[in-house]
């Protein structure tokens, strides 16, 4: 759908000339009711952008503020939106500046709502009152609105971008200092959105390490509710990412819950891999506004005369579908303009990953010997994991020291490396670029590279500390030795991973008042070295691991093919991890790994077969240690490998359709995933444990076309006996399908084909 980004200009002072912006052109509008609006008496601008099936419109008040107007289902091209009016005062406790809701609220004047920006001048003075300045469009979809403090040389920038297609909106801030001095920015949203008076839901991710992507549900009442990482990375606890539904249909009280399909959700998702922060506020006019971008704790980002700080791209999207549409909204975003080979990236290989069968314990006749057994049943790509570096025999020793270990490795790595393309795979390697073991020559050598504050304890975290990355030096060692790596050895894939959190978070290398810039530059850098070797080596495919699900974010997916969503491999626990990721990501992104049985975390016995057909809903991958299979393992690993091949690009790129969810302790579990082209339909089921003789309730599909024809074909399992070999898209859809599945962590999958 062609986007439809439509301005009305008018001067604060004065009513002038109508505009429309269309297709990046500026223009005169001179139809009769252009005319008729322009010679109103309405004195100030109202801009709208339209994508997919929304709109987003906000105004300029007769204060001269940046005010939201509407965000929801698309409206029409010709209606008109009613011009921005600040509030009134509420008692005398909330002056219109608080109670009028803004783009971009400023602390000053009053403000007692959560502000987006907040500054310390040079003298001391922490006002800050923003006013509309002019907008620019800056594209066919794009639009640019300079702010400006009412007397301070202080310049806020918002960004405004929609999609043609999704409608999601990408919205960010630039702050920029031409005052004489040095000013502090405090606090530095990225946007704020707004929702109108009404009961609303709010849904959000949280998680610790091995419990990563829990999905929480809660009305939202008055107050703030935080959600953030103050750790210097995404974080496990919290991720990135919120929903909110609006339900009308129970006011007379009882707790929200959103919809699956049906209902109004609006979403958002913010592009930054450091410390973050989201507050949802319900305001003192029962108005829900959430504000999100770096986090304020403690924040202080020094800003030189001439500068500018520019915050990461808050995305933000609409869906009438519930939070099932709203999820496929942002897949079909994330593969098109997010991930690195957008706007079509191909479907992972299906990998091998050598850290359960060896973990420290590399060598190259031992590796070889797994390789030969992985590539027996299928994978594309043989990853050797940790331990193949420095003095690396544990995790004790050896981080920061990236050449290769003489003793496990005689004549390097390319002995192993030609081995693993004899067989028809392509390499990969485990690497930890931002970490430091203090037992290593690197922090022998650079001891003050790492973050700390001199003259404190420096806390170690799985032996190991952090590398300062906002240092230009470290950056420039990190990116030498990747670059020395992938410049000498044929490898395809790096698995980077970030095993622990920050602490001590000093950077004595800069002066005192400017140090906490290291939240953001070292992010930066980060992102710098990522993109350069992604420039350098185009066809090396890149792993955002952090001990499990600790860095997964839109800003990192700008760099990495893929995603690490946790350590915890166990395939019961992942149907429910699986199920609040999707919320949120792609299963484009998400590995799933086939570990061993009984599992090392939660000592849980499953087949193969359920561990294949769980890790098979993302990305597959095999972790397990292949050298205790028997043949019969290998046969069915063989077979259902050759079957997820067939039916991958459907399953990471089609649309998903969660049919019943596994969280609150439900008994089952059933996926399906529906191509784009709607030719093609992959259901995965399962049951943790029935009873008294019940089974899996009866599955009524979604997202067929109801006229076509489409024949059903097992992966694993079966149907009840009467159920037709082919029937129309309205027959699964409304009559639906009986499985025969009961019993304990039993699992089936089947497939169904358009017929021509």
């Amino acid at each position: 759908m062609k986007i439809h980004l439509k301005m009305r200009f008018f001067s604060i002072l004065g009513a002038s000339l109508l505009l429309n912006f269309l297709g990046g052109r500026l223009t005169e509008a001179h139809t009769p009711a252009a005319t008729a609006a322009a010679t109103a008496a309405q004195a100030t601008p109202v801009f709208r952008l339209d994508g997919g099936n929304s709109t987003y419109a906000f105004g300029v008040n007769e204060r001269g503020e940046l005010q939201p107007l509407y965000w929801g289902g698309r409206l029409g091209a010709h209606d008109n939106i009613p011009a921005a009016h600040s509030f009134p005062e509420a008692a005398s406790f909330d002056s219109p500046y608080t109670t009028t809701p803004q783009e971009y609220a400023s602390w000053g004047a009053g403000l007692f709502t959560e502000p987006a920006l907040k500054i310390t001048f040079a003298d001391g003075n922490r006002d800050v009152v923003l006013k509309f300045v002019r907008a620019t469009p800056s594209g066919p979809q794009s639009l640019d609105v300079l702010l400006k403090d009412i007397s301070r040389e202080i310049y806020v920038t918002l960004r405004y971008s929609m999609d043609a297609e999704s409608g999601i909106l990408a919205r960010s801030a630039s702050i920029e200092n031409k005052e004489k001095q040095a000013v502090l920015v405090e606090q530095a949203a990225a946007a704020q959105w707004t929702l109108p008076p009404a009961r609303y839901a709010l849904s959000y991710l949280t998680g610790r390490w091995a419990g990563e992507w829990t999905l929480n549900q809660e009305p939202i009442a008055g107050g703030e509710r935080v959600i953030e990482s103050r750790r210097g990375t995404t974080g496990h606890q919290a991720n990135p990412w919120f929903a909110i539904s609006r339900d009308d249909s129970h006011a007379g009280g009882g707790p929200i819950v959103a919809g699956e399909e049906h209902g109004e959700v609006w979403f958002g998702a913010l592009a930054w891999s450091g410390s973050w922060r989201f507050t949802i506020e319900k305001t003192q006019l029962d108005a829900v506004r959430v504000t999100g971008g770096f986090n304020p704790f403690d924040f202080g980002y020094k800003l030189p005369p001439g500068e500018h700080l520019d915050t990461p791209i808050f995305y933000g999207g609409y869906s009438d579908h519930g939070l099932g549409g709203a999820s496929r909204l942002l897949h079909r975003f994330e593969i098109a303009h997010i991930l690195p080979q957008a706007p079509d990236p191909k479907p992972r290989p299906v990998i091998y990953n050598s850290w359960e069968a060896t973990e420290f314990r590399v060598d190259e006749a031992g590796q070889e010997a797994i390789a030969e057994k992985a590539a027996s049943i299928g994978v594309n790509r043989f990853v050797m994991d940790d331990g193949w570096f420095g003095q690396r025999k544990d995790d004790h020793a050896g981080l920061g020291d990236w050449y290769v270990n003489s003793e496990k490795f005689p004549h390097g790595l390319k002995p192993l490396i030609d081995k693993v393309h004899s067989l028809g795979m392509d390499f990969g390697l485990w690497v930890e670029p931002e970490m430091v073991n203090p037992n290593s020559d690197l922090y022998r050598k650079h001891p003050e590279w790492v973050l700390n504050f001199p003259g404190r304890p420096r806390s170690e975290s799985r032996n190991q500390l952090v590398l300062n990355l906002a240092r230009p030096e470290v950056r420039d060692y990190i990116f030498g030795f990747l670059d020395k790596l992938l410049t000498e050895n044929d490898i395809a894939f790096l698995k980077w991973d970030y095993n622990r959190n920050w602490s001590e978070p000093g950077w004595d290398q800069v002066p005192a008042d400017e140090q906490k810039r290291v939240y953001v530059e070292f992010i930066r850098n980060l992102y710098a070295i990522l993109a350069e070797l992604r420039k350098k080596h185009p066809k090396v495919e890149i792993e955002s691991c952090s001990g499990g699900g600790g860095r997964v974010d839109l800003g990192i997916l700008r760099y990495t093919d893929e995603v690490w969503p946790s350590d915890n491999t166990d395939p019961f626990d992942r149907l429910a991890m699986q199920d609040g990721f999707s919320y949120a990501y792609t299963p484009q992104i998400m590995m799933a790994w086939v570990t061993d049985s009984p599992h090392w975390l939660n000592f849980r016995a499953t087949s193969l077969a359920y561990r294949m057909l769980s890790s098979m809903q993302g990305s597959l991958g095999i972790g397990a240690n292949l050298n205790k299979w028997n043949a019969e393992d290998f046969a069915t690993a063989k077979r259902l490998i050759a079957a997820y091949h067939a039916v991958q690009p459907t399953i990471v790129r089609g649309d998903l359709y969660r049919l019943i969810s596994p969280r609150g302790g439900s008994e089952f579990s059933v996926t399906e995933t529906v191509a784009r082209d709607k030719n093609q339909a992959v259901v995965f089921a399962f049951t943790q444990a029935t009873q008294e003789g019940r089974g899996l309730p009866l599955l009524q599909l979604e997202g067929l076309d109801p006229d076509a024809e489409y024949k059903l074909s097992f992966i694993e399992g079966q149907a009840r006996p009467d159920t037709p070999v082919s029937a129309s898209g309205a027959w699964w859809m409304r009559h639906g399908i009986d499985l025969d599945l009961r019993g304990d962590f039993r699992a089936a999958a089947f497939q169904l084909d358009r017929q021509h």
